[in-house]
């Protein structure tokens, strides 16, 4: 241990500068690019289309209804198991299980931006929901396997860089879906707009089949629970070969892996996972909707929203996944996802400054989104890695579908009314009351550090 205080310094920053070279791993910076193919159509079925319904006339309460749409990947559990278990024909002998469905989830997506651009919104707000539906449908399913190919890629010490990266690509997605789909739909068109948005989804489809198949890592617990699978079949040999098929197959890829996950943490623990998970991101999820609105009410034009809020803050976005990958590798989880909280809160009110002020400076505007990008950065970043490490190798996607849908949930259903809430308080106090629902899941994780320290004490990059 160096003594002397020049000593000291050099240690620390050999420190901070190993865990940044975490960002240097081949299959890091492919995560990288599959996370933009993730992030690429979230923004195009809620943020930017809000702005494309409201520029058409659309009004606020439906907007933020839409935001149900989103309700499709809280609920991607129910086909996760599909996604884990089932070959797709000539795609998964081509390509593996996980690339396989990665390719068709791409496609769809993206043939699902194509039929939206062809739609008039005004003409036809049904049609719109239905096409955002398939997309949304498309765009969990492709979640469902990029996590798992994200987790089954890596090693435990890379999968905060893994994190980082993927919540990277998915930021810098998020801009591309957000400025660059704004400014193109106000100098030329929004379905010019949607269809460019819908080749940028090659991205994700040439980096699937440009990386390769994870090998499968299983443990040797989950190999005796699928035992349970075995004695099923024994006690139902006189059923129909296809009833117990069909039933082995549900025991196996939907009834193990709640087993295995509630048989590892204990079932008040597990409850206290999905408690802090369900709640952790409550604040994100429920302003996002409001946020091109409440831009385009204060009074910035689309261009301005593309340039300053989208363009600009694409820096603060990536600065925020840098840091929360290098403080989850060098600091560990627990302080990474108390900043991520606390940060979020400030962000959250210095919105509700920025609406109470009635400000129409840009430069106002550039601070309060820098500020939200920053503080999203580490807390996606944070709450992705923990999910990451309480899945279990056999049951990869499952779990972790499982477990991103709880924490999605709660927050899409507050997202569906924040119309209302935006209608009833004001964007001012809209803001506060969003800064508040992080509260919370910081005492949830308090309680969750107290009861279970050891999920936090080995995260550190070695």
């Amino acid at each position: 241990m160096p003594d002397h205080p020049n000593e000291q310094k050099s240690s620390w920053l050999q420190g901070w500068w190993q865990a940044v070279q975490i960002y240097r791993h081949p299959r890091v910076l492919a995560m990288l690019l599959l996370g933009f193919s993730a992030g690429l159509p979230f923004m195009l079925v809620f943020s930017t289309l809000s702005a494309w319904l409201r520029q058409v006339g659309i009004d606020r309460a439906t907007i933020g209804m839409l935001g149900w749409v989103g309700l499709v990947y809280s609920i991607k559990f129910l086909w996760a198991p599909i996604v884990d278990r089932l070959p797709l024909p000539l795609l998964t002998s081509w390509l593996g299980r996980r690339r396989s469905w990665m390719l068709l989830a791409q496609v769809g997506v993206a043939l699902g931006l194509l039929h939206v651009a062809d739609l008039d919104p005004a003409a036809s707000i049904s049609a719109v929901v239905l096409g955002t539906l398939f997309i949304a449908f498309c765009a969990a399913t492709q979640d469902i396997v990029v996590d798992a190919w994200r987790i089954e890629a890596a090693p435990n010490a890379l999968q905060g860089g893994m994190a980082a990266a993927y919540q990277m690509g998915y930021r810098i997605a998020l801009m591309v879906a957000s400025a660059g789909a704004l400014w193109i739909a106000a100098d030329v068109s929004w379905r010019a707009s949607y269809s460019v948005m819908a080749l940028m989804m090659g991205v994700g489809v040439i980096t699937t089949l440009c990386v390769s198949e994870p090998q499968p890592r299983v443990e040797e617990q989950s190999i005796q629970q699928e035992t349970r699978v075995i004695d099923w079949m024994s006690r139902n040999s006189h059923l129909p070969t296809v009833l117990q098929s069909a039933g082995a197959w549900i025991l196996g890829a939907v009834v193990c892996p709640l087993i295995d996950f509630f048989t590892r943490f204990g079932v008040n623990l597990a409850l206290l996972i999905f408690g802090f998970i369900s709640t952790y991101r409550l604040t994100d999820m429920a302003m996002g909707v409001m946020a091109n609105p409440f831009y385009l009410d204060q009074g910035f034009t689309l261009k301005q929203i593309a340039l300053v809020v989208k363009g600009f803050g694409v820096i603060s976005a990536l600065a925020g996944v840098l840091i929360g990958g290098t403080v989850i590798a060098k600091l560990g989880l627990r302080r990474a996802l108390v900043v991520g909280s606390l940060v979020v809160m400030v962000s959250n009110c210095a919105f509700a400054l920025l609406a109470a002020s009635g400000s129409h400076e840009i430069a106002a505007l550039a601070v309060v989104n820098s500020l939200d990008n920053l503080a999203l950065g580490i807390h996606g970043t944070s709450l992705i890695a923990f999910m990451s490490s309480l899945t279990s190798a056999r049951y990869t996607a499952t779990q972790y579908a499982v477990l991103s849908s709880l924490y999605a949930l709660p927050g899409k259903v507050l997202m569906g009314l924040s119309g209302f809430v935006v209608e009833a308080l004001g964007y001012s106090r809209f803001f506060i009351y969003t800064a508040l629902l992080s509260v919370p899941g910081l005492i949830l994780l308090f309680w969750l550090n107290k009861y279970a320290p050891e999920r936090f004490s080995n995260e550190h990059v070695k």
